[in-house]
């Protein structure tokens, strides 16, 4: 029987690497979207073309508590295993302090640490049950402090939290890493200059920006590592030493 993976975000950018990697693996793939109905569609297109009846998305709000139980429900009928829950979808935008609002702190402790939060909960019986992992992609940015970013740290640093405290409490059965991306991606709707790519790679000692294939690589790694959990991995380049 072929392994499952579901990744949150999955429609674009990281996380549609991590899909299009795990497909030459020959897993099933659980594509979620919030918005992207027509990349999460491609996608899952693409994948069971060349992989038949391999893909399923589904759709959700990770704000939105209900959301988050329809997912669940829909994922529990997909395909009868889940062997690793990747944890990508993320909103990212900056909140200053004097313009934070109660609707700021809702989105963005929803989809970085709310939902990751309860579809732990609701999927830890089938991960439990396929000796499963759970891979959270967090910031390699948190150690340092963002400014203007508070509410984005606070969930990314909890979603840090959870990866340790989850690797305690849900072993042997279930491993629990997390991984954090450096610079490598603009944000949505952002375009660097040379000049602004050159000043970041200047601090990095591999010299070059990352790519969505080097993050794909990680959750490659620690989901067929069978000796590793609660660990923070930095896929950065070396940016953070």
């Amino acid at each position: 029987m072929n392994k499952t993976i579901f990744i949150t975000g999955a429609a674009k950018r990281i996380g549609k690497e991590i899909a299009l990697v795990f497909k030459e693996l020959g897993w099933n793939i659980i594509i979620h979207y919030n918005s992207s109905k027509e990349e999460a569609d491609n996608l899952a297109n693409q994948i069971n073309k060349d992989n038949p009846n391999s893909a399923r998305t589904v759709q959700g709000n990770l704000d939105v508590k209900e959301d988050i139980e329809k997912i669940l429900n829909e994922v529990s009928e997909i395909f009868p295993t889940i062997n690793l829950l990747v944890n990508n979808a993320s909103t990212f935008y900056p909140t200053p302090i004097d313009e934070i609002s109660e609707d700021h702190w809702e989105k963005l402790i929803g989809s970085n640490l709310k939902g990751p939060l309860f579809l732990i909960q609701g999927l830890k019986e089938k991960l439990k049950a396929s000796n499963g992992s759970i891979i959270n992609i967090t910031d390699t940015n948190l150690t340092k402090g963002v400014a203007n970013y508070s509410i984005y740290s606070a969930a990314k640093a909890g979603l840090e939290a959870i990866t340790k405290g989850l690797a305690r409490e849900l072993a042997p059965e279930i491993k629990v890493n997390a991984i954090a991306p450096g610079a490598m991606l603009e944000p949505p709707d952002v375009t660097w200059t040379e000049e602004q790519k050159n000043k970041v790679i200047e601090n990095i000692p591999l010299k070059r920006m990352g790519s969505e294939k080097d993050i794909a690589n990680a959750v490659k790694f620690l989901a067929y590592s069978e000796y590793i959990t609660g660990q923070v991995i930095k896929v950065d380049g070396g940016r953070s030493l």
